[in-house]
Formats: structure tokens, sequence, C-alpha cells
């Protein structure tokens, strides 16, 4: 019978391992040909103890033989709670190895973001984005690779990483083609679930490579042990060999080393003793050898599994109660009985410990052998340990998690703090689980509220109807006074929000109002009520809101935020009616200090929030002011970017950054941003208002554009269609569809879609045609059914124009009259439009009319001008309607 064996110089773990080291041999050819080819993830699925950990060291020994730098970590079953520890090791070595100028000098603007969550810096005081912070990683990552190419990551256990770095590992795996570096990742099938699994698929999904990795076959067994104990090993003891460990590398190798050390001879006569010998290496017969060292080993073996990592002697004699002296020696009795080895200087794992498990299966047997009370006992005492160490409460809070709750005021605190660590690096997750602990001690009364209302706060963007259940329950308890408790119910409003319970957040708001006399404090609830109210698409849940608004904002003067907010809101109001934008405008610089916003009323400052900001904005953006509008929009995308606000913020940056540009008429631009702005919007999640944004604009700017085919695509690959959201939209998407559908033929349904738009727009008294643009086009597509109804239509534009009073309202208004007469009558409209819109900074609406004029008065000069700015713009849909009517002789 032939025998399959390793290749030369391969591990005794390696044999029949030949496809998967060809794979690695390919990738590192790919890797090393060329500095800037795409990188490449290959992916070792197998039971525990399959051989991927020697598959890894293997793929280490190829790649440092080739001249790679190679980077190692190794998630842990007891550590798998600690976040960013997995990809901490990875990273940190090398990032350490730097002098603190370099480091940031590689990282740039990701330093501040991603240091904190590395261990390389100490956190700012904002809270932060764990988007942002994942980003900064890749980054990170992404820069090094430049530095140390060609570049080798190896993960192995990856199943037990925490869940920030599968997120990283995920987002990384995601842009692999930006990225000059081979990973290899190791992992058992199943083990986890929820979000892990979730991040773990996606690796598997952006493989070049997955491979599962199956148990020796008895021919490789028998090869593997003879390789071991001699040629003389006999086929029946062979073949014992493999039936104990049913294939099984790590089992084989460790039966096979008991082998040696008990002197048997490999003969079918000894054969009867290999079961005895296996469970002796595993499981409970790995427990009893333990006991077999003596009460101090084995005190000394669970001290290391408690502390998972950095598992250093004086450490481990302090957690155990032993003198050093004493743990000394029972480090050598555990090294020699193969449970504790040194560190490999070959393998570094970014552990600082002396000592490490031999393998994870026996790190998790001995973790699981010590009795329940005891494991929990030292992970108090582990927690005390860390701590008077100078490992800072995060470090601890692994170790307090695992303590059963006794009323320890102490202990609540210490959770407290860990959380806002956690917080602080972008690990909102963690956080969360610190704070629930913390409840189940339970905190003292007068603290109680308090820690529900932090974990509100830490479960806002995570868990929206968690944190409504925990901040209603924190307002229904005494301990929330003062501006501590309008901050929570303005949380609470938020959390609603995001749960998709707007008039619910509204009457939250504003029961809590009624509580309070006049004041500052009543007066910001009264403004959150009506900005929540301002951005509902539905109908208005306060009788005579807009009355009741412009009477309390008629009294203010800008001399607090509270007042200041109420101007916001006033002004953006007052935009969507339609009402004088003049006076609009004159409302919305009273809202500022100096042209600029107040202290405390920033893009990331979290007392009002970005939403208030964007209302102003926006109103700027449809009162013709666009210089403001789009001063605001960039300085709310610089502000999230430095602060490594990088989820939806972000997103909303780029999506009104485009909608700046589509209103200006910089398509091009326009549709760049609003393209990034969907690709980040699509990482947070679907039919969120956030992502509507990014959709929206999208579609509006490439119909603009012309690219009809391209609008309709991003339409059905998006869901840009009904069931609409309940926040309002910029522009109109009801508008916007019914554009879309006229254009790709679908008339009907385009002018259903629009009559639509006509009802929700009248239920909310939304009468500005430039924001709400359903008019004008619904009068264009029934100007050939139903003339007289077209005509009505155009009149009520034009009149609703007037009243609001901006160039470009007036302006689209007279073009949609001009779309609907012929003769000289349509000239002197067309002629009118585009002395309005000349005007105006919408340069694309300029563009349009100069065309339109240019046709109908049939005048080469004024196509030729017009073909000029929509080349400029962007514009190729009247690009080619201006050649077209050039060359076809209509002029």
């Amino acid at each position: 019978m032939t025998e399959v064996r390793p290749t030369q110089a391969a591990s005794a773990s390696l044999w029949e391992r030949d496809e998967e080291l060809a794979a690695v041999e390919r990738a590192l050819d790919t890797l090393c040909a060329d500095k800037s080819s795409s990188g490449s993830l290959l992916v070792l699925r197998g039971e525990a103890g399959i051989g991927k950990t020697a598959l890894l060291a293997e793929t280490r020994r190829i790649a440092e033989a080739r001249g790679c730098t190679v980077w190692s970590t190794r998630g842990s079953e007891t550590l798998s709670s600690v976040p960013f520890n997995v990809v901490r090791q990875l990273l940190q070595p090398a990032l350490l190895s730097l002098m603190p100028e370099e480091a940031r000098e590689y990282l740039g603007d990701w330093y501040d973001i991603a240091g904190p969550a590395l261990g390389i810096t100490d956190p700012g005081e904002r809270q932060a984005d764990p988007q942002g912070v994942c980003d900064g990683l890749v980054a990170a990552v992404r820069r090094l690779a430049r530095r140390d190419w060609p570049l080798v990551l190896l993960i192995d256990d990856a199943h037990w990483a925490d869940q920030e770095t599968l997120r990283w590992l995920a987002a990384f795996a995601e842009r692999l083609g930006e990225q000059n570096v081979l990973v290899v990742v190791a992992r058992r099938p199943g083990e986890v679930s929820g979000d892990s699994a979730r991040h773990l698929d996606a690796v598997a999904a952006a493989g070049s490579s997955v491979a599962n990795l199956s148990a020796l076959t008895p021919d490789a067994t028998a090869g593997l042990t003879r390789a071991t104990l001699g040629a003389h090993a006999d086929a029946p003891f062979c073949r014992e060999v493999w039936a104990v460990t049913g294939g099984n590398p790590y089992e084989t190798v460790e039966l096979l080393a008991k082998v040696q050390d008990s002197e048997f001879e490999p003969t079918e006569s000894a054969a009867g003793e290999l079961r005895a010998l296996n469970r002796s290496a595993r499981g409970g017969g790995l427990v009893a050898r333990l006991k077999d060292l003596g009460v101090e080993a084995t005190r000394f073996a669970w001290a290391a599994a408690i502390l998972g990592t950095e598992i250093t002697v004086d450490l481990v004699a302090e957690l155990a109660q032993m003198s050093t002296e004493d743990a000394g020696r029972c480090a050598e009795l555990l090294r020699t009985a193969r449970i504790l080895t040194v560190p490999d200087p070959a393998n570094p794992l970014a552990d600082d410990g002396d000592l490490q498990f031999v393998h994870p299966l026996i790190a998790s047997a001995v973790y699981n052998s010590i009795p329940d009370a005891l494991r929990t006992a030292m992970h108090g005492i582990a927690a005390r340990v860390v701590t008077d160490n100078g490992r800072g409460a995060a470090v601890a809070a692994r170790h307090l998690l695992e303590v059963h709750p006794d009323n320890d005021e102490e202990l609540v605190e210490q959770l407290r703090e860990a959380a806002r660590e956690h917080l602080a690096v972008g690990a909102p997750d963690a956080a969360r689980r610190c704070l629930e602990r913390a409840l189940l001690e339970p905190p003292v009364p007068e603290a109680h509220a308090r820690v529900l209302y932090e974990l509100g706060c830490a479960t806002l963007l995570t868990a929206p109807a968690t944190t409504v259940d925990h901040l209603q329950t924190a307002l229904a308890m005494p301990g929330l006074d003062g501006g501590e408790r309008v901050d929570a119910v303005f949380r609470l409003s938020q959390a609603l929000l995001h749960n998709d319970q707007l008039e619910e957040a509204v009457r939250t708001v504003e029961a809590e109002a009624t509580r309070h006399q006049t004041g500052p404090a009543k007066l910001r609830l009264q403004a959150v009520q009506y900005m929540w109210e301002s951005i509902h698409a539905g109908e208005a849940t306060l009788p005579n809101r807009r009355e009741r608004l412009a009477e309390l904002a008629g009294t203010c003067t800008g001399r607090d935020n509270s007042e200041r907010a109420l101007l916001m809101l006033r002004g953006f109001d007052a935009m969507a009616r339609g009402e004088n934008a003049e006076e609009i405008v004159e409302v919305c610089d009273r809202a500022l200090v100096n042209g600029l916003l107040a202290p405390g009323l920033g893009w990331t400052d979290t007392e009002w929030g970005p939403e208030i900001i964007f209302m102003l904005a926006n109103a700027y953006a449809y009162t013709d002011r666009l210089d403001r509008a789009e001063a605001l929009y960039m300085e709310a995308l610089r502000t999230w970017e430095s602060a490594g606000w990088r989820g939806g913020h972000l997103a909303l940056g780029h999506a009104y950054v485009g909608l700046g540009h589509r209103r200006r008429g910089r398509l091009r631009e326009a549709e760049a941003s609003l393209r990034k702005s969907l690709e980040l919007a699509e990482r947070v999640g679907r039919r969120l208002p956030l992502h509507w944004s990014a959709t929206c604009n999208l579609v509006d700017t490439l119909l603009a554009r012309g690219h009809v085919d391209e609008a309709w695509e991003i339409a059905e690959q998006y869901g840009f269609a009904p069931p609409y959201p309940s926040t309002i939209v910029l522009p109109d998407p009801r508008s916007v569809r019914g554009r879309l559908l006229l254009a790709v033929g679908r008339t009907q349904e385009g002018i259903n879609e629009l009559e639509e738009a006509e009802k929700a727009a009248a239920v909310r008294g939304h009468y500005n045609p430039v924001m709400v643009p359903w008019a004008v086009d619904l009068a264009r597509a029934l100007a050939s059914v139903d003339p007289a109804r077209a005509a009505l239509l155009a009149t009520d534009v034009r009149r609703h124009a007037e009243r609001f009073g901006t160039d470009t309202a007036i302006g689209e208004a007279l073009r949609c009259a001009a779309a609907l007469e012929t003769g000289q009558r349509a000239v002197r409209l067309a002629e009118q439009a585009v002395t309005y819109l000349e005007a105006s900074p919408c340069q694309y609406e300029h563009a349009a009319a100069r065309v339109e004029y240019g046709i109908v008065a049939r005048s080469s000069a004024e196509l030729q001008r017009g073909l000029t700015l929509a080349r400029s713009c962007g514009a190729d849909g009247l690009v080619a309607q201006a050649e077209s009517a050039l060359l076809s002789g209509v002029v």
C-alpha cells in the first residue's frame, strides 16, 4: 500500500495538505510578483485539531523564506468579549516598532481615529464612531502594507475573534482589491452566530480560496506513525492509531508523543494501550494528567487559563496566590508536561507574556475544568490584579463580566468606567455588555437611572428598540433631573425616530415640555418637538403647528441655542411652505452667530444633533443662497471625516454635498458625491432615511444628466419605490420617481405617482415648487391629454413661485408655462424664463432654459449658449438635444 507523504521539510501535521500548500504558493507568487497587484485571501476551515495552525505555521515559513513580512494573531475563547483584541495583536507590534511621529506619518488622519482602538494613543473626548474606526483600521493595514511589502497576515482561530475585529476583517476582505496583501484565515465551522457569523461568512465569500480540511486517511496516519516511531511500526498498530484518533492530526501527533514517552514498541501487541493513552492527552484525561502534577501546578494552570493572554509568571503568581519561586517551578512542570510552552520568537502573536498554552484545545480544556464557583472567584481576583497592574477598567471588565452579582457598588462604577472606555475607542457593543452587567449587580437606587441612561446612549445607533425600553425605564425612575433628564428625553425621542415611531417621539417630547416652567429647558423641548414634526412626512401631529411655530419663533432673537434652533426650524418650515424667500433668509441668518454655527450647535455636538443644522442648510439651498448651504454641507463633511464619523453621518454628508452640486448645476461632481454616499449608506442599511437621501438624489442627478437607463437601474437595484419613508427626503422622492417613470415611457404610472406627490404635499402644506416639483412635471405630462388641467397646474406653479420669490422658482415656473404654449407666447415665456434663471445660481436649469428658448425661438445663438452651459454642467441629455436641434436645421 502506498503511503502519502508530506513534502520535504513539512512538519508532521502537514500530511495530505499538498493542495492547500499549493494554493499558498500560488498566492505568494502573485503577491511577490508585483507591488501593485490585488490582494488575496485564503480561508482554512476545519474542526478542532485538524491542522489549521500547522498550515499557518508552514505558510509563515514559506513566506519568510521568500522575504515576506509576516504578522500573525489568534482568537481566544476566553477573550472574545475584548474589543479589538485580535486586530490589536496583529497590528500593534508593527506600529509600536515605529517612533510616535513615524506612526502618525504612516496613518495620517487615521492616527487619532484608529490609534485608540489599537492602543497606541489615547482616545479623544468624543465617542468614537465604530464605522470610522473600522475604516481607519482598513486604512492602517493598507498604508503599512506599502511600507512592509510583501506583507502576509495570518489569523488563527478566527471563530473566537472579537466582534470588532471580525467587522474590520469583513470590511478589509470586501476591499481586498485595493490591498496588496495576502491574508490567511483559519477557523472552525459553526461555533459562532449572529453578527460574528455574518462577518465570517462575508470573509469566506470574499476569499479567493476556501479549503475545508479533512481528517487524515488511514494511509497517511500509517505514514505519520512510521515517520515518528520508526519504520518497524506494524500495520495493526497503525490502523489502531487511526481508529483511536479518527485521523485528527493534532490528536495523532499528541498520541504518538505519548507512545514515545511510554517507550513501548509500536506493534500489534501494544495497540490495546492506545485508547488509554489518547484519553490522557485530551478532555478529562488531560485534566487528570494536570492534577497528577500537583495542586500548585493545577492552580497555576487555572490562573493562566483565566488570564488567557499576556501570561507572565508574576501575574499568574499573584492571581494564584503563590510565591514567584513556586510559580516558576510550576511553569517548568507545565512546560515539561506539554501544557504550557514558551512563545515561539519566530511566530510572535503580539503577546507580551512569558508563556502560552501549547494548543487552544488545551487552553479550553483547562479553563473548563475549573469548578464554576472557583472560576467566578478567580475572575474577580483577576480583575483586581490587572487593575492594580495598570491595565485599565476596560481590560478588567472581561473578568468583571464573569463575576456573580453581589450588590457591589464599586463593581458597578468599574463597569461604567469600562463602558466609557469602550465607547471612546468605538466599541459600543462592549460598552453595552458592561452596562447590562452593571444593572444585574444592581446599582444603588440613586445611580440606577443613570446606568440605564448610559446604556440607552450606548445602544442608540445599534439597537433603537432596546434603547427605547432602557430610556423609558430610566425616565420613570428617580435620579435623572434637570438638564440630564432633558438630555434623556431627547435621546429617547431620537431612538423612537430611528425605530420609526416618530409620532410617539413627538408626544414624548411634548409631554415632557408640559412638566417644565417657561425657560431654556422648556424652550429646548419645544424646539425638539417642532423639529421631529418638521421632518415627519405624514400629517402634522400638532393642530395649527405652523402658526404656533411662527408665533414662538417670532419672539426669538437668537440669544441662546434653543432660540437659534427654533429660528432654524421656522426657516425650514417657511421654506417648505413656500413663504417669502427674503423673509426666510432673514430668519435663518438670525440663527447664526456672525454667520457661523454657535458653539453647542455644531455638527458633532450631541445636545441637538445634525438634523436641525441640515434643515437650516436646506432652507438656504432652496432659497437660492447656495453659497451658504454649500458651506454648511462641506463643513459637515469635513467635521465628520476629521472626527472619524464614517457610518450614516458620512453617508448623509456626501448626500448633501451632492445635493449642493446638483442645485448648483455641477452634475458630474454631484454624481460622484452621491455614488459615494450610496456606497456608505449600503453599509448602514437599506430603507433608512439616509439611504433614501442618497438614492433619490442620485436618481434625480442622473435624470438631469440625461442618463435615464442608469437612473432606472439605480432605482431598481436599490429599491427606490414605494413605500416611502416616514421622514422628509429632499428632493421629494415621489416627484423624482414620477419624473423617472415618465422618462422611461411609463407615462400613466408617472402621472399616478405625481398625483400621489400632490396629495402628500397638500397634507403637509408644502407648496414650494422647487423643493416639491411634482406640479411642473405633471403639467408637462398632461399637456397633450388634459390641456385644461395642465394649464391650471402651470398657473398654480407660477403663483406659488412668485409668492416664494426666488429667481429659480419663477424661472422654472415660466419654463413650465412656455412648454404648454406655442408661437410667440411660448417664445416670450421662454425668454422670461432665461432672464430669471440667468440670475439664478442653478446652472443646469439655466442651461435647459437656454436650449428650450433656442429651439422655440429658432435661435442658433441661444442654442450655442445653451450647449456651452450644458457641457459645463455635464448635462449630456441637454447637449444631445441642442446638437440635434442645430444639426436638424430647426434654427
